[in-house]
């Protein structure tokens, strides 16, 4: 039973390999078993690539099953349609089309399955491209906000400046005054004097002065820093926004020029490993010799051309003879004279009813 299936899978006719020994059989069956798990490995591998796309287990095995029978059924006309022949070389140009169609199946099947053996490395590749993409993705938003966060903080250093200016200069005044009040400096008499009184008043005008700056500062201070908190929350929410965008940057795509980065030559024996699976029933037909099947269905083919051959002989033969009694049957009758007076009266009729037809045309147009 199961060696029936694999005869069915490799596309022999069955009807002529009942004829055949046992070994044509196993031949055969050995080619079909390679077109079957070749099928089964490409419905793997086309389930993992379809779930890293649609993320979902029942879909990717769905269309990844439709895959596999896609594989499984180009396989089966690939090797079918691949007759023995007399020269090698007649064998490998007609099976040329086929060889390269096979290897672009190998390499649709590999890639997947490469993706899975890689799954860490790849993943560990993305975890560095996403970790690129979050600095550069900070330094890019950061673009937006920070000539104008440092441009508010240099307005709050220079508001804090004045103030620290008046301060400076409130300060000098009031030691002014005290050294006069003390006599070190001044007109150096102790006491509190007209001197003394003048600059102490100077002092109190800048120190209202150093009060209200402080004020008006403070009150302007205080709405800056809050436009550049409110500038640094909008810069984290942005952040926060795009970033699940980076987080999702695992897809069939990038995951393939992942793999792109790693070492070459593990994922080149893979896809080798593949071609050869793919390519070995092709390879199997072409480097087997011509058996009783091959013979017995070249038979069959060559028989079903020669009676197509003679049917279409045939028929030509048939078409000539009948175009050859028909010719002598017609000059047999084409002297005949109650002919010629038969048709020379329907020709008369005709004429005169197209005359009367004319007539009645130009009278009513009149």
């Amino acid at each position: 039973m199961l060696q029936r299936f694999f005869i069915f899978c490799s596309g022999a006719d069955t009807d002529i390999l009942e004829n055949c020994s046992s070994g044509e059989n196993t031949k055969y069956a050995g080619i079909g078993a390679t077109v079957f798990f070749t099928a089964i490995m490409a419905t793997i591998a086309g389930s993992y690539a379809l779930f890293t796309v649609f993320d979902n287990v029942f879909m990717a095995v769905f269309f990844g099953l439709i895959w596999g029978l896609l594989i499984f059924n180009l396989d089966r006309f690939i090797v079918s349609t691949i007759k023995k022949r007399e020269s090698f070389i007649d064998e490998l140009i007609q099976a040329s089309p086929r060889i390269l169609l096979a290897v672009i199946i190998a390499v649709v099947i590999s890639k997947p399955l490469e993706l899975k053996i890689f799954e860490k490395e790849i993943n560990q590749v993305l975890l560095e491209q996403k970790n690129e993409l979050t600095l550069e993705n900070k330094d890019q938003l950061a673009l937006q906000y920070t000539p104008t966060i440092e441009a508010l903080t240099t307005e709050v250093e220079t508001l804090k400046n004045e103030v620290t200016a008046k301060e400076a200069e409130v300060n000098a005044l009031y030691n002014t005054y005290i050294a006069e009040a003390e006599g070190t400096a001044g007109t150096e008499k102790i006491g509190k004097g007209p001197v003394y009184k003048e600059k102490r008043e100077k002092h109190d005008a800048e120190l209202a002065a150093l009060n209200q700056l402080k004020e008006t500062n403070s009150t302007k201070i205080e709405a800056t820093e809050a436009q550049i908190a409110q500038l640094a929350t909008q810069y984290q929410n942005k952040v926060a926004e795009t970033q699940p965008i980076i987080d999702g940057f695992d897809g069939l795509m990038a995951r393939v020029n992942a793999l792109g980065e790693l070492p070459w030559l593990p994922s080149f024996f893979i896809f080798l490993l593949f071609l050869a699976i793919e390519t070995s029933p092709i390879f199997a037909k072409l480097i087997s010799p011509k058996g009783a099947y091959d013979l017995k269905l070249a038979e069959q083919e060559g028989a079903l051309k020669s009676w197509v051959v003679q049917q279409k002989s045939q028929r030509d033969v048939l078409v000539a003879t009948d175009q050859e009694v028909n010719n002598r049957v017609y000059a047999d009758i084409a002297d005949e004279q109650e002919l010629y007076d038969y048709k020379r009266k329907i020709a008369r009729e005709l004429m005169q009813d197209q005359a009367n037809a004319f007539y009645k045309k130009q009278k009513s147009v009149l």
